[in-house]
């Protein structure tokens, strides 16, 4: 028992080492010999357990991913007694709320999401797909009740407010004006963007900007 407790704290310190380099630097900056040479990690160590970066990154995008998928669930959990745009808005700024907790995780989620290596991107994918489920599951409770368009059914509806979702922070922070940096004015312009993302920008057709 005592070499496995010793053979838990080795990977648990190379871990924790592993996630302070990914979530400083970039994937192509970080190196197995710069996560031994800054953190007194010995190369035999490290090679006992890892055999290249590729393991560690893919590891730390995991952990990354559940931690926040946990955090998800228990807050769209207290998202109750509000209006349906209400519960929208909030849930799209849970994983603001996250990031700002964790700011080195932040970073680790973009490399994976937003940079990707290539040649890990469908590891990555899967891996995501536990937040992926939960986002929908969020969106199909809240679809169920609301008044869609004639044509759309409650499956499109929650697949697409699942995707806009996804990418809704990088839309955010491109779309707020400049000097807009707190979370409380990310806020505001959530709410622009929500209203604009599911009621459109476009006067109907019987409008007359559709008339010559």
């Amino acid at each position: 028992m005592e070499q496995e407790e010793r053979k838990a704290r080795s990977r648990n310190t190379i871990f924790q080492a592993a996630l302070e380099e990914f979530g400083c630097r970039s994937y192509d900056e970080v190196t197995m010999e710069g996560i031994c040479g800054r953190h007194g990690i010995s190369k035999g160590m490290m090679y006992h357990y890892y055999s290249n970066k590729d393991d560690l990154f893919l590891l730390c995008v995991q952990d990354t991913f559940q931690v926040l998928a946990a955090y998800i669930e228990q807050s769209a959990a207290e998202l109750t007694g509000q209006s349906v745009l209400e519960n929208i808005k909030e849930f799209f700024m849970i994983r603001e709320y996250f990031f700002q907790l964790h700011p080195k995780r932040k970073t680790i989620f973009e490399n994976a999401m937003l940079r990707p290596p290539k040649h890990l991107a469908g590891q990555i994918w899967a891996l995501r797909t536990p937040i992926r489920e939960l986002d929908l599951r969020f969106f199909e409770q809240l679809v169920a009740h609301m008044p869609l368009r004639l044509g759309l059914s409650q499956e499109q509806v929650s697949r697409y407010l699942a995707c806009v979702e996804s990418n809704f922070r990088a839309e955010a922070i491109q779309y707020r004006p400049q000097g807009v940096h707190d979370l409380h004015d990310l806020m505001e312009v959530a709410e622009e963007l929500l209203d604009m993302t599911l009621f459109g920008v476009l006067q109907g057709p019987e409008s007359t900007a559709y008339k010559e």
